[in-house]
């Protein structure tokens, strides 16, 4: 075929299988200049969501872009440890990364996490991180390697030279509604952890009204494209599928997350499911790093470090290193902006919650300022929801639901109306729903 952008979105819009010198030449041209125009970049990653990729495309699209930069190279560091990883396809109020990297950390291991800023509507750890004052996720190669080994973990951006191709694709998806491409999910995640140059990687694949994927089914399509291709690519990695039919946690927005974060480190506040899935994950990297003999002594040692505060003490440092205060343990409240308008969501009828429309939340937050609706735009750190009721809660007339914080009374007037059409209360307490499903390995 021709190698021309136009001829290139062409044959993936008409359900040809580009071969790899064109998607070759499609990477090169979001990174090169002139280059692929933004429109361009759009139409391929339309045409890509809506006619998909065979296994063998999409592992010539992650190579792609891995090469489309430069890498890390651990090896070279004498590192007194493995280097693991931990990524989530997204969620609302998914802040697990927040924790369990230092956790991991804190047991031994070096955790190179290069994030990603919110994408439709999930939000990013990074836009989470910087709502700390004085935070920079932008750190220089050279500098990683030096702040990984001095912090056990270390939550930083893609630099300019590194992934630069996902970068630019990864920010027109998130404003073109081509998020939920298989493919792109795929080489988005192991472009950038490829070239981050981890030994293991564990992916938590959301499912369900507040993920991209919304089946069982389709969450297991998009774990098997990412564990077959990453082992394609000689990458240790295993997925596990988690529930997203309630936020994560009791909080959706950025700092608000990062308070919830803290009260897990610090130990002044838990929530049973979002433990599990941290616990879940955090055991998968210990027994891949051959840190714990079994999954029983993997937990424990999790959870002792949360205990001990030795995990707590991973965190700060981190933060501390990026350009954060070296008190914000304890201090949160002095340092996280509040929004200027808080007001409790009401029940206007009793029952129990039975259902909850997690996008809309998502959706949501997005809307009052905490989610991007066009590249680049500023996200207000301190809109988002807190003290979100859990599935089985039962509530009376008049109970708080939820905590709505936005810039002013009116966008917190709108978004009361639709936190009490999202959580739908009921007469029947629904059964229980595990947080963890199943465990996703490659093939052979």
């Amino acid at each position: 075929m021709q190698l021309s952008i136009p001829e290139i979105i062409r044959a993936k819009r008409d359900h040809e299988v580009l071969p790899r010198a064109a998607i070759e030449y499609m990477v090169a041209a979001m990174v090169g200049s002139p280059g692929a125009s933004d429109s361009q970049i759009a139409a391929f990653a339309m045409a890509t969501l809506l006619n998909g990729m065979t296994d063998t495309e999409c592992a010539d699209l992650t190579v792609a872009m891995t090469r489309s930069g430069q890498t890390l190279n651990w090896q070279a560091q004498d590192l007194p440890g493995l280097c693991l990883d931990k990524h989530s396809t997204g969620g609302v109020g998914d802040k697990v990364s927040l924790f369990l990297a230092p956790m991991l950390a804190a047991c031994g291991a070096f955790v190179p996490m290069i994030s990603g800023r919110g994408l439709g509507h999930t939000g990013g750890t990074l836009d989470k991180l910087e709502s700390i004052p004085g935070y920079s996720a932008q750190v220089p190669l050279d500098k990683i390697y030096a702040l990984t080994r001095a912090c056990g973990c270390l939550i930083v951006s893609p630099t300019a030279d590194l992934a630069p191709a996902d970068a630019r694709l990864y920010a027109i998806r998130d404003v073109t509604a081509t998020v939920e491409s298989i493919a792109l999910v795929t080489a988005s995640i192991l472009s950038k952890k490829l070239a981050a140059g981890v030994d293991h990687l564990v992916v938590d694949v959301k499912v369900g009204s507040g993920a991209f994927t919304r089946t069982r089914a389709d969450a297991r399509v998009l774990a098997r494209s990412i564990v077959n291709v990453a082992a394609g690519a000689c990458l240790s990695a295993t997925a596990w599928v988690t529930d997203m039919d309630q936020v994560l946690g009791h909080t959706a927005g950025n700092a608000l997350e990062v308070r919830e974060a803290i009260a897990v480190l610090c130990g002044t506040r838990s929530d049973a499911r979002l433990i599990e899935v941290a616990l879940t994950l955090g055991a998968e990297l210990l027994l891949m790093a051959r840190l714990a003999n079994d999954p029983s002594e993997a937990r424990r040692m999790l959870q002792q470090v949360l205990a001990d505060g030795s995990a707590a003490e991973r965190f700060e440092r981190m933060v501390a290193a990026l350009g954060g205060p070296r008190d914000l343990l304890g201090r949160e409240s002095h340092y996280l902006a509040q929004a200027p308008t808080v007001c409790d969501v009401l029940a206007a009828r009793p029952g129990y919650v039975q259902a909850m429309d997690v996008r809309a939340l998502g959706q949501l937050v997005v809307k009052l300022g905490g989610g991007r609706e066009s590249p680049g735009a500023d996200i207000d750190p301190r809109v988002g929801l807190s003290e979100v009721l859990p599935l089985g809660s039962e509530v009376s007339v008049g109970q708080p639901l939820a905590r709505v914080h936005a810039q002013n009374a009116a966008s917190a007037s709108g978004a009361i109306t639709v936190v009490q059409e999202a959580l739908k209360i009921g007469a029947l307490e629904p059964d229980p729903v595990s947080v963890v499903y199943e465990k996703i390995v490659a093939h052979g």
